[in-house]
């Protein structure tokens, strides 16, 4: 699942991040509030953690923004600020849910899955399928013809990414922006160990592979039987 994290305080962004990224997500960061808008209006995410105090636009203008285009993404507030009327303020401007700084990252976890499991209507996406692969965004499992399969966290990430671009081929670019967040090739390869680990995970055992090799331009997954 996409996330987009909006908070000022790089370091405070950084350590947020890896933890959600290391726990199966893909997390974009935008480091303002103008930023942050702009990313929430444009990239199409799952859920969007906003810190309340945030230079240029601050998060419930954001939020009341994003309610006004009519957008229900599900928008978790960050804030130091924690009396109940400061809660009520960033519920009633929009916030699906609020939590007071400072915080366990256990917590805010667990906020997440609860505002993701509401799915808002259905808009969230909880499962994703093909053929017979299934994979379970809330409660990060994976199966395949009714087999339980043990990712890693990463491995988890990467499969999902494929599963969201079924029969669409994705080139290591996206791979390295998509989901390891990089803007650069490391020339490393990190993503034939990862990618190899997969296939053997998904694909071991069973009559048809699902992850195909397209020579010359990357991967992609496609149920082919």
């Amino acid at each position: 699942m996409r996330l987009l994290l909006i908070e000022d305080d790089a370091e405070a962004a950084r350590y947020l991040a890896k933890g959600l990224q290391e726990s199966g997500y893909a997390v974009d960061i935008a480091a303002d509030g103008r930023d942050g808008l702009f990313q929430a209006t444009e990239g199409g995410y799952d859920l969007i953690i906003a810190d309340r105090n945030l230079p240029n636009i601050d998060g419930l203008t954001i939020v009341q923004m994003l309610r006004k285009q009519g957008r229900k993404t599900p928008v978790l507030i960050l804030s130091a600020l924690g009396s109940v009327d400061d809660r009520i303020e960033g519920l009633r401007a929009g916030g699906d849910d609020y939590l007071t700084k400072p915080f366990a990252f256990g917590e805010l976890l667990a906020r997440i899955e609860a505002l993701l499991r509401r799915g808002l209507g259905g808009a969230v996406v909880t499962k994703l399928k093909v053929g017979d692969l299934e994979l379970d965004l809330l409660g990060r499992t994976v199966t395949r013809g009714g087999r339980r399969i043990e990712l890693t966290a990463k491995e988890f990430q990467l499969l999902e990414y494929l599963m969201r671009r079924q029969g669409q081929v994705v080139t290591r670019t996206m791979l390295l922006e998509g989901v390891w967040d990089l803007h650069f090739d490391p020339q490393t390869n990190v993503i034939d160990v990862h990618m190899s680990r997969l296939r053997a995970a998904v694909d071991r055992d069973f009559p048809n592979p699902l992850i195909h090799t397209v020579r010359g331009a990357g991967y992609v997954l496609r149920d082919e039987s």
